[in-house]
């Protein structure tokens, strides 16, 4: 199977690994927009070639989108325009489904779509970041199955079979809205607490000094690439407005609490929290 990676990041590259190491993909053509990531992918042996979109289409069996989710649901139509009365296939790696799907729904040739997003992927970016076995034992969100073709959907859910990963099926909708709670939140916090940090402790020694792991684990998503995450805020903003207004209540509680000099209150939050453990354990 010819498999074309548009996207040669983090995941694109990740995804272009194991792909043919694992000898699901006879050869992978790379679509990139960055030059540097171009020649990097290239010279790197993350792919047999590179070429423009439109070519890298025709060539290919299935087509993987590993954009930023806004450059994803604009290229979809089109792409799925062009494989018109073939049987290639094409997915998605976004954060987000319902704005890609919407995209898409009266499409005429949407069957040849699987939307999916693998639960997968560190705070770095670009061609450099791709490591194998990312996806090994993670969890794959399939969504709107029911809106692919039957064989689409097996091709897809063989890649991630072959990745090692675990697949879950949910709608575009439930999709959105669990990720805004249990990922982008995070990042958000992650971002803000960078920021906080930044901004009044100007002494870079001091930071270094006195951040131990959990602060290390706390900020580590903030060094998350800008150009990826802010349209999947954009794209999800719905949910995520409504998991921050919930995380502020939660943040003022423990305000109140700290004012108040309230340690029994403090410890009935973190106790209730704790209960995290039962889940993540």
């Amino acid at each position: 199977m010819k498999v074309c990676i548009v996207g040669i990041g983090l995941i694109g590259g990740s995804l272009a690994i194991d792909l043919k190491r694992r000898g699901f993909a006879s050869a992978i053509i790379g679509v990139d927009a960055n030059i540097h990531h171009q020649n990097i992918a290239l010279h790197s042996g993350l792919v047999d070639e590179i070429d423009i979109l439109e070519n890298a289409v025709n060539k290919s069996d299935l087509i993987i989108l590993s954009t930023p989710v806004n450059a994803n649901r604009e290229m979809l139509p089109g792409i799925l325009s062009l494989i018109e009365g073939t049987a290639k296939v094409v997915t998605d790696m976004g954060s987000t489904k319902a704005g890609i799907s919407g995209a898409v729904l009266n499409h005429q040739n949407r069957g040849r779509f699987v939307a999916s997003h693998p639960m997968a992927g560190t705070e770095f970016s670009g061609p450099m970041a791709a490591i194998g076995k990312l996806f090994d034992y993670k969890h794959v969100i399939i969504c709107d199955r029911e809106l692919s073709d039957a064989d689409a959907l097996e091709t897809v859910a063989d890649m991630y079979k072959i990745l090692n990963m675990r697949l879950s099926f949910m709608t575009a909708v439930d999709h959105d809205i669990h990720v805004a709670y249990v990922s982008h939140i995070s990042h958000i916090t992650s971002f803000a607490l960078a920021l906080s940090v930044l901004d009044k402790e100007k002494d870079e020694e001091n930071i270094l000094k006195l951040a131990g792991g959990g602060f290390d684990s706390t900020v580590r998503l903030a060094k998350s690439n800008a150009e990826t995450w802010a349209p999947i805020f954009l794209q999800n903003s719905e949910y995520i407005i409504e998991v921050i207004d919930n995380y502020l209540e939660k943040i003022n509680l423990f305000k109140k609490h700290i004012l108040e000099k309230n340690p029994e209150g403090l410890k009935d939050l973190m106790n209730e929290a704790n209960k995290i453990r039962k889940i993540l354990n």
